[in-house]
């Protein structure tokens, strides 16, 4: 083979490679991009399931009832990209609680903390919190 031919040959290989690898990176990035889905929910006593990094809403809400081993479990919250939090009264664990969704774990925490004591509870504390991928 002539030199002319065989850079020709390393030129289009190298470029097929570059190729192949952008192609790659870009759907890494659109699969990772995909939304993930949550849901919390909660029943009696501080029973509590949750779910996250769901392909559906659907799907985390199903897990979260699966999860929650008590009487009366109900979703309380679903989200795309963000968190969720529950929080209860340390003295009374059958008493008041609070729940809270927000784009922040810190806010989440918070929402949770500040239901748990306008239902009454005078030690609140966070029972359970969690975020998806994305929040």
């Amino acid at each position: 083979m002539s030199e002319n031919v065989t850079s020709w040959l390393r030129a289009l290989v190298a470029g097929s490679l570059l190729l192949a690898s952008a192609t790659v990176m870009l759907v890494t990035v659109t699969v990772t991009r995909a939304p993930a889905a949550g849901a919390l929910a909660i029943g009696a006593c501080g029973a509590f399931g949750q779910a996250y990094d769901y392909r559906s809403l659907a799907g985390a809400r199903k897990s979260a009832l699966a999860k929650c081993e008590g009487d009366g479990c109900r979703v309380v919250a679903t989200f795309r990209r963000g968190c969720a939090a529950f929080a209860i009264d340390f003295r009374n664990g059958c008493g008041a609680h609070g729940w809270g969704r927000a784009v922040g774990l810190g806010r989440a925490q918070n929402v949770a903390l500040r239901g748990c004591y306008k239902d009454g509870g005078k030690e609140c504390v966070i029972r359970t919190f969690f975020c998806d991928a994305k929040g």
